[in-house]
């Protein structure tokens, strides 16, 4: 494909923000469009033609190769297949849909028209991340028997008061996928698939703020062998806790900590010494809240080295799937999913 690849991004919130920045900071990408319904959003700073719908940005001029979608969780789905179907490969902000038919739908829009699709999972590029996968991937833990992965954060009425997307369930989707799907997208990176899922919900102090829980504990078995447990809440008080992954296996056992799942907190192996890792990335920084790693950068050098060396995509549709899958069986009969009148 001819450099620079040319972009456009739909959606210029915090997080749209930082794709286009992404997009601008590299010298074989070019943005070219954005498009935002909100026209107070500073889109003149960014001096690029701007939209406010979809067609209009769709047939717009310049042409662009690739639409970055940061937009609400709920349009993600409709967004990617009409851009898709419109010729463009498609980056799409986490989830990749609210429901698997949805990102099914995506993955055929994308076969149909030869497109790629880049699912944004940016935390499989921390230090920390990349050593645990490359330790599990070499067997050096033996067996895997017990996972426990751990979600404490804060999302309070300074998250959700506003006129905003946050906690309306047909756009936000739920708790785990708008807080904590990357920590989903994790576990099923390093350990696969899930079966004999059993979920406990609650909804402590968010019946006001949001429609569906905040607080949860899950408990299942891998496919490929041993137990796992997810806890999460977004109950914690004032500000994030932690998140962290806890690893007992045959050799040895890890845990992951901090509160973005970034620091190295233990590590005892048979026969093995701890390397030393880079330093992590800081986490996205969206004034009162912080989310995940900020490492949007490698999501955007994958891009662009797949569009123009042909090289393999780090997190791709079926991954996003996957996801969007396992967090639907996760949700199957919970009772504080409420669709508002």
């Amino acid at each position: 494909m001819k450099v620079p690849i040319k972009f456009a991004v739909i959606g210029l919130g915090h997080i749209g923000k930082r794709h286009a920045e992404m997009i601008s900071r590299h010298a074989d990408s070019k943005l070219v469009s954005i498009c935002d319904i909100d026209k107070e959003n500073n889109l003149a700073a960014y001096n690029v033609p701007l939209f406010d719908n979809l067609e209009q940005l769709l047939l717009s001029s310049p042409e662009f190769d690739v639409l970055s979608i940061a937009t609400p969780n709920g349009s993600h789905a409709s967004i990617a297949i009409k851009a898709l179907s419109a010729g463009k490969h498609v980056i799409i902000e986490k989830p990749m849909a609210l429901n698997s038919q949805d990102a099914q739908d995506i993955i055929d829009q994308a076969d149909r028209n030869k497109k790629k699709v880049f699912c944004v999972m940016q935390n499989r590029y921390s230090p920390p991340s990349k050593w645990i996968k490359s330790i599990l991937d070499q067997g050096i833990l033996g067996d895997v028997y017990s996972v426990q992965i751990n979600c404490y954060w804060n999302r309070d009425e300074r998250y959700y008061t506003g006129k905003n997307w946050r906690g309306d369930l047909a756009q936000d989707g739920g708790t785990l996928f708008t807080q904590f799907s990357h920590f989903i997208d994790m576990m099923f990176w390093l350990f696969g698939d899930i079966t004999n899922i059993q979920s406990r919900f609650n909804d402590f102090n968010h019946k006001n703020l949001s429609d569906f829980e905040d607080s949860g504990i899950i408990q299942f078995d891998f496919l490929n062998g041993g137990m796992g447990s997810i806890n999460y809440s977004t109950s914690v008080w004032d500000t994030n806790m932690e998140s962290s992954i806890s690893i007992i296996g045959e050799n040895g056992s890890v845990k992951i900590g901090g509160q973005y799942m970034n620091e190295i907190e233990y590590c005892h192996i048979k026969n093995y010494e701890m390397p030393v890792l880079e330093k992590s990335s800081p986490a996205n920084d969206y004034g009162t809240y912080k989310g995940s790693a900020a490492n949007h950068h490698f999501v955007y050098q994958n891009v662009l080295d797949v569009l123009i060396n042909d090289m393999e995509i780090d997190t791709n549709a079926k991954d996003g799937f996957k996801v969007v899958e396992i967090i639907e069986r996760i949700y199957n009969g919970n009772p504080y999913l409420k669709i508002k009148k």
